[in-house]
């Protein structure tokens, strides 16, 4: 069966496809996943996703299952060891930054409860259902992911630009922006 997809998946990438058909535009909740999505879209700045999701399990082995607690206690040798560690993107400020978040996560949960609350709060706790008919209807960033942005820096995550966050608003079903050609739109239809 030849499925209709959005043009970034009709690419001869299995892992890809099966991204894009069951993961994509998905409501994704709690906090270690949705730390894990913010961890590979920081990982994915300046990059193509398809290289980080070909590494997605090493992403997971290398910080403890994105266990927000334990990836918070890596020590400077740990992280370290991971630029050696040929599976990742050997990018210094990219392996420390996941640390980082790990401690401002902490904090969202002790702020907000949960992690989870605290992000979903952005699109107020229900899923924003965009209907783009073409590529070009698909923005990088929007007014929101430009606060969602601004507000986790501020509460000390790294690598959450606003191109960062509206990918990350997208991977974790915040926003879905299916083209309405694609299979995965028409699925989703009431």
């Amino acid at each position: 069966m030849n499925l209709s997809r959005c043009p970034w998946a009709e690419i001869s990438d299995a892992k890809m496809q099966a991204y894009h058909d069951s993961e994509w535009g998905v409501p994704q909740h709690g906090d270690q996943a949705l730390f894990e999505l913010l961890t590979l879209e920081g990982a994915q700045a300046g990059l193509s996703w398809r290289m980080v999701l070909h590494r997605r399990d090493a992403y997971r082995a290398a910080y403890h299952g994105f266990n927000i607690s334990r990836v918070a206690a890596m020590t400077d040798a740990e992280l370290e060891s991971l630029l050696t560690c040929s599976p990742l993107i050997r990018n210094r400020l990219k392996i420390f930054s996941v640390r980082a978040n790990a401690h401002a996560a902490r904090g969202a949960i002790d702020d907000h409860g949960s992690l989870d609350r605290y992000l979903w709060s952005f699109v107020g706790h229900q899923p924003i259902r965009n209907r783009p008919s073409g590529r070009a209807q698909v923005p990088a960033t929007t007014p929101l992911s430009d606060r969602m942005s601004k507000a986790l820096r501020k509460d000390g995550f790294r690598f959450v630009g606003s191109t960062i966050c509206y990918a990350f608003m997208q991977a974790s079903g915040m926003v879905d922006d299916h083209l309405t050609s694609c299979f995965r739109y028409t699925q989703e239809e009431p």
